[in-house]
């Protein structure tokens, strides 16, 4: 029970009165009931009625609502046992985040009730909770999953009642509150763990369909971060806090190229949000002159990476010994622009700057308000090493194997190029070091000769491990920079936890509305990971969810089931009584399991 504020208006004033509440749980999912109005009360009597409620007064024996008095019957232990145990921790610690997120009053409000027996809103926390405790099909959470936890008890929706036709008319509710329910998630999330939402990392991935998917036009071919050209796809842009607190997202087709999206996603997040002295973080593949030129022209500020083929200006710098430590293995140096000064115009999409060394912004403010960075990383520069040598190691092994080949059999020159061609396009990372020649002899066969380009090895020994960035933000310092810049891992995190542990990919169905409606669970599946992540950090857990969902996952709810003496049986929904390494987290986390679950009527 709890005490709840209410208004009322008499006379053209407002007034205020408190009651007394308590929650149960009904066929249509949780409710409040007033147990008794109290008028209005100062703060001593409000501390006092609460203590009474929970039985905690010094003056009181027992409860205010004591419970009713027990019954003693006999009974036949040697026939007592145990029914119907079903999963029960991973999906309440998931309403707990729910409760928390206020996420189940928000979808009554939004989604309209109908004619429906069973609410919408519970129908969607159905397939939210079953996406990050159990991540299947709905058929799957139909017939298997959802009888198989306890998700009824917590929800109050029956087992009879939840079937793939309405989860699948559950997605299609639910997608028309996209945009409310982002907005109402990032103020909550706010509100929660007083975020701030002045850094913006913005990435894109995509993930595959299995089948044609061919009345869907967002399902194309494009480049597949998950090494899947043989499928059609669908890119998720994903907007997310320095912390990887999840702000809002957007679908596009397959084909659409990460640079083309900038405008877009910035965009609608300004409509959605508003415009703040926001800073937006990307990497490189979003950088272009467009782009770079409609950020500085709604003043707008960033920190992005640059194409690889940048450095090249910078070898001067590069060489120079005068960097500036951030932590052990990671240094940074601030440089002129590529046309002198300290700034100058972003390279053109995936390409290099023009070889005048750039023009400066038409509109968005001189040159001098960019900053550029250059970064010098030592596990980087070990990982670029380790791969230009087994690219070259491959290599060379492979041309020595193709003029051999050449010597021994009839090759024309057009194929022993294509399967040069080849051979450089898997091993790029270090093609530029071999210089290949076909010459024929004069029987018409084609002669292969190789030799390394010793300039290209001096090259890549001096610019491994090194990147640049570049930036309008002029009040912060090279480290905090490189750190703002770093937080882009929060973004690529996101996408690995949607991928791996909510089982976004592949995905199985055809219509567009329903892929984006699936696309939607998994982002509030994530919401309430990232709720869970709070909570653990909070408690000193660290901010990984994963095993502390897994282990309180591990508590079951059975039916146990008495004889009596007198012929009728005595159940008992109870919840297991978690172990001591179970018990800690909790405790930890400030949460506490119920003993027992009520019985559902008969």
């Amino acid at each position: 029970m709890y005490l709840r504020r209410c208004f009322r208006a008499k006379d053209g004033k407002r007034h205020a009165y408190w009651a007394l509440v308590k929650s149960v749980r009904t066929e249509r999912g949780p409710r409040q009931e007033v147990v008794a109005y109290l008028g209005e009360m100062d703060e001593a009597g409000r501390l006092g009625m609460k203590d009474a409620a929970q039985g905690h007064h010094p003056d009181q024996q027992g409860r205010l609502f004591p419970e009713p008095d027990r019954r003693w019957v006999e009974v036949d232990v040697e026939r007592v046992r145990v029914e119907n145990g079903r999963t029960f921790g991973g999906v309440w610690l998931g309403m707990q985040a729910v409760d928390r997120l206020g996420l189940a009053g928000l979808l009554e409000r939004l989604i309209e009730p109908g004619r429906e027996k069973v609410p919408w809103p519970m129908m969607a926390l159905v397939l939210v909770l079953s996406r990050l405790c159990d991540p299947s099909s709905e058929l799957h959470i139909a017939e298997h999953a959802y009888e198989q936890s306890a998700m009824s008890d917590l929800l109050g929706v029956p087992a009879s009642a939840v079937n793939e036709a309405r989860l699948y008319r559950a997605l299609d509710q639910l997608l028309p509150h996209k945009d409310e329910l982002q907005k109402h998630l990032k103020r909550r999330l706010g509100e929660l763990f007083q975020l701030t939402y002045d850094l913006l990392l913005y990435d894109v991935t995509s993930t595959y369909f299995e089948g044609e998917a061919s009345a869907n036009p967002l399902a194309q071919r494009g480049y597949s971060r998950d090494n899947r050209p043989d499928c059609k796809q669908v890119c998720i842009a994903l907007v997310v806090s320095r912390c990887g607190m999840p702000i809002g997202y957007e679908l596009f087709a397959g084909n659409k190229a990460d640079v083309t999206s900038v405008q877009e996603i910035v965009t609608t997040m300004e409509e959605r949000y508003g415009r703040a002295d926001r800073v937006w973080v990307m990497d490189r593949g979003m950088v272009s002159a467009a782009n770079i030129e409609f950020l500085k022209e709604g003043g707008r500020r960033y920190i992005v990476g640059t194409p690889k083929s940048m450095l090249r200006r910078y070898e001067k710098e590069l060489a120079s010994q005068d960097w500036q430590s951030v932590r052990e293995g990671l240094e940074v140096k601030r440089c002129p622009g590529p046309g002198g000064g300290t700034g100058g115009e972003a390279s053109s999409s995936g390409g290099e700057a023009s070889s005048s060394g750039g023009e400066a912004s038409s509109s968005g403010g001189e040159a001098s308000s960019e900053t550029f960075i250059l970064c010098r990383s030592a596990d980087r520069r070990r990982k670029e090493k380790a791969m230009h040598e087994r690219f070259e190691k491959r290599i060379e092994e492979g041309l020595t194997s193709l003029a051999k080949l050449a010597e021994n059999r009839s090759m024309t020159a057009v194929k022993l190029s294509h399967r040069v061609g080849h051979l450089m396009g898997r091993n790029t990372r270090a093609a530029g070091l071999f210089k290949t020649d076909i010459v024929t002899d004069t029987e018409g066969n084609a002669r292969l000769k190789w030799e390394k380009v010793q300039s290209w090895r001096s090259w890549a020994k001096l610019s491994e491990g090194c990147y640049l960035l570049r930036s309008n933000v002029g009040d912060w310092t090279n480290e905090e920079l490189w750190r703002a810049y770093v937080q882009l891992t929060e973004a690529e995190g996101a996408f690995r936890i949607h991928k791996s542990d909510l089982s976004l990919r592949p995905i199985w169905h055809q219509k567009q509305e329903r892929v984006e409606a699936h696309v939607l669970v998994c982002f509030l599946a994530y919401v309430l990971w990232k709720t869970l992540s709070q909570m653990c950090k909070s408690a000193g857990l660290g901010d990984e969810p994963r095993k502390v969902l897994e282990e309180i996952g591990r508590v079951q709810v059975v039916d146990v089931i008495m004889p009596t003496r007198c012929g009728q049986e005595i159940r008992r929904r109870c919840v297991m009584r978690p172990t001591s390494h179970q018990t800690i987290l909790l405790n930890r986390l400030g949460l506490r399991l119920p003993e027992r679950l009520k019985m559902p009527e008969m």
